[in-house]
């Protein structure tokens, strides 16, 4: 089972939801709000959890800097409500992608998953 760790830019409402459905998921602001990204990385790392960030910035870090995170889902749609966010994330989290070692990419109306460099 995929365990995933919510970025900061995730609703905790949103976190919350999907704990409920079962996933495993922690957040950001839980664990220790306000690092910085490559901290965040960190964590993802040690946990051995699938980063979920709407920040493009980690594809620069993880492309450019060099840092790693087992896996990466980064959102590129409009984060309208919690109630949006949440029946996407389900959606994409529910389906049979392995997760680690990519980069999956989801927008409101796709989905792109390469390798990590």
């Amino acid at each position: 089972m995929s365990k995933f760790l919510a970025d900061e830019n995730i609703p905790l409402k949103v976190v919350r939801l999907l704990q409920e459905e079962g996933f495993a998921i922690k957040s950001i602001t839980d664990i220790k709000p306000g690092i910085t990204d490559e901290e965040v990385s960190e964590i993802a790392l040690r946990e051995n959890r699938i980063l979920i960030t709407f920040d493009k910035d980690f594809g620069r870090i993880l492309f450019v800097e060099g840092l790693g995170v087992p896996g990466l889902i980064l959102l590129r749609f409009p984060p309208k409500n919690v109630k949006y966010i949440t029946r996407i994330l389900k959606e994409v989290l529910s389906k049979d992608i392995e997760f680690y070692g990519r980069i999956v990419i989801v927008f409101e109306d796709k989905i792109r998953v390469s390798n990590l460099p």
